[in-house]
């Protein structure tokens, strides 16, 4: 059936952007994106393939007579985040994304757009299938799993790719440039605990803290939101200290490098303490209010009366998990001292699920240095070791580091002020790229990064703006054109 997005412009990449949105595609599960784009080479003319990183591959060959200019490497990556609203019944590994148009945006019924980085998987589907288009020799190289570590890029085999120039399209600001971006690295803290029988005479509450705006934990941690894991903690110490609380389980965030927008706890206490236990969390409330007024609207504390359960974490346990998710850092720890606009070092308190004799707390921290990237590991590994937790990292990546003087870059400024008649914005970003990965393996490469604009990826409330996308399609078209020789 035929969307409304559809007859926007320019007709090609909002068409393959809404058959992308039909194709179920969740990191973690991409086998039927990657049949989907492997079809759509087939049926366009142009060889395409999976290499050993589960990534999809594209080749398209030059024009007649530009056969001498240097090779173009278009990059996306095919995975989104799977996020959907409290009530929304949405099940990313079997149904549709519901696309639709709000104004100026395009934006997702109860579910992330998939806009990061499906606009700029379109945009490739579209340069791929136009027979019209000048250019020289052109691959594709779609990436797997960018979201949860990217794993593609990591895996991505070294010598298999042939061009000269990397043009990232998975960067959210139209008329800003991106040379440079930060390194990250996943923590991860566990601990196995002997679970503890619970007081049958105690009642158990189910603490409900939503409502937040969550966030991607590069582009929006300088903002402020709120974190739910951190605003929960403060709540379960008060509970334990005033009302003889215990914790049986926490489940807060469900993405490393989402901001977490919900929190849940369940916690056991005396019957006589939960009338004292909700005062508590109607105070927190009126104080998370205040404190956020300016960046958060909707918070909500819920509790509620559930079955007690019938065992419930150890006090020594609890009280150490709770001191070190407590004194866990979140949020921005400095910025670029030759950026001062842009956050060099941050970490995300992204997930804690604590039930059934385990705990495991996940943290994703970014720096543009190493060594800021190495001090923020030992801070996380110091504060989660003094409450016993083995302490693990993953998935390093490192930063990519600025390029001023890069060739394609200068050309995407000429070509972009001729066509919008003002310069566009060089700019360094603290969210993650593959750009660094594929360097390393790949360190001949000029790199840049663009791409429409797009506001919230990672929540519920993402957006492209649809009139960002036409001029961005007409810039890299008229490059791909003006690419110079070897």
């Amino acid at each position: 059936m035929e969307n409304e997005i559809t007859k926007l412009n320019p007709e090609c990449i909002w068409r393959n952007f809404y058959a992308l949105t039909q194709v179920p595609r969740p990191s973690g599960h991409l086998e039927k994106v990657q049949q989907f784009l492997l079809d759509f080479a087939k049926q366009s003319g142009v060889e395409a393939f999976i290499d050993e990183g589960r990534n999809v591959v594209m080749r398209k060959p030059a024009s007649a007579g530009m056969e001498n200019r240097k090779g173009v490497i278009l990059q996306a990556h095919m995975d989104m985040v799977p996020q959907k609203t409290p009530e929304s019944t949405h099940n990313f590994e079997t149904d549709p994304i519901q696309p639709w148009i709000d104004g100026e945006w395009v934006k997702a019924k109860g579910t992330t757009l998939g806009a990061d980085n499906g606009l700029g998987v379109a945009a490739i589907m579209s340069v791929m299938e136009d027979k019209t288009l000048c250019h020289g020799p052109i691959e594709a190289l779609i990436t797997a799993d960018e979201e949860t570590g990217m794993y593609g890029a990591n895996d991505l085999p070294e010598g298999m790719l042939k061009g000269d120039i990397l043009l990232n399209l998975d960067s959210e600001h139209w008329g800003k440039f991106v040379i440079g971006s930060a390194g990250g690295i996943d923590v991860t803290a566990t601990l196995e605990y002997k679970e503890v029988e619970t007081d049958p005479s105690d009642a158990a509450v189910r603490i409900t803290l939503k409502g937040l705006r969550g966030g991607h934990s590069g582009l929006e941690i300088h903002e402020g939101r709120g974190n739910a894991n951190k605003l929960m903690v403060q709540i379960v110490r008060d509970a334990i200290e005033e009302c003889e609380a215990r914790l049986a389980t926490w489940h807060g965030g469900n993405m490393r490098n989402a901001i977490p927008f919900k929190a849940e706890t369940v916690l056991t206490l005396p019957k006589e303490n939960v009338e004292a236990l909700r005062e508590l969390c109607a105070d927190y409330l009126e104080t998370f209010t205040d404190e956020y007024k300016t960046i958060e609207s909707g918070i909500e504390v819920i509790v509620e009366e559930v079955e007690t359960p019938k065992t419930e974490v150890p006090v020594e346990i609890q009280d150490n998990i709770i001191d070190a998710i407590y004194a866990c850092h979140n949020g921005v720890i400095r910025m670029i001292p030759s950026y001062p606009t842009v956050v060099e070092t941050s970490s995300n308190l992204a997930i804690i699920d604590i039930a059934e004799g385990k705990a495991a707390i996940k943290i994703l921290a970014r720096s543009s240095r190493e060594d800021m990237k190495a001090y923020i590991v030992s801070t996380l590994e110091s504060c989660f070791n003094m409450a016993g937790m083995k302490v693990e990292t993953a998935g390093s990546y490192g930063g990519w580091d600025p390029n001023p003087d890069s060739e394609i870059l200068h050309l995407l400024l000429r070509v972009y002020k001729e066509l919008n008649g003002t310069d566009g914005i060089i700019q360094v970003d603290h969210a993650g790229l593959e750009c660094s990965v594929i360097l390393g393996k790949y360190p001949h490469l000029d790199v840049v990064s663009l791409g429409p604009t797009m506001k919230s990826p990672h929540t519920t409330t993402e957006r492209a703006l649809i009139a960002s996308v036409a001029p961005f399609w007409q810039l890299l078209k008229k490059t791909l054109e003006e690419i110079p020789v070897k």
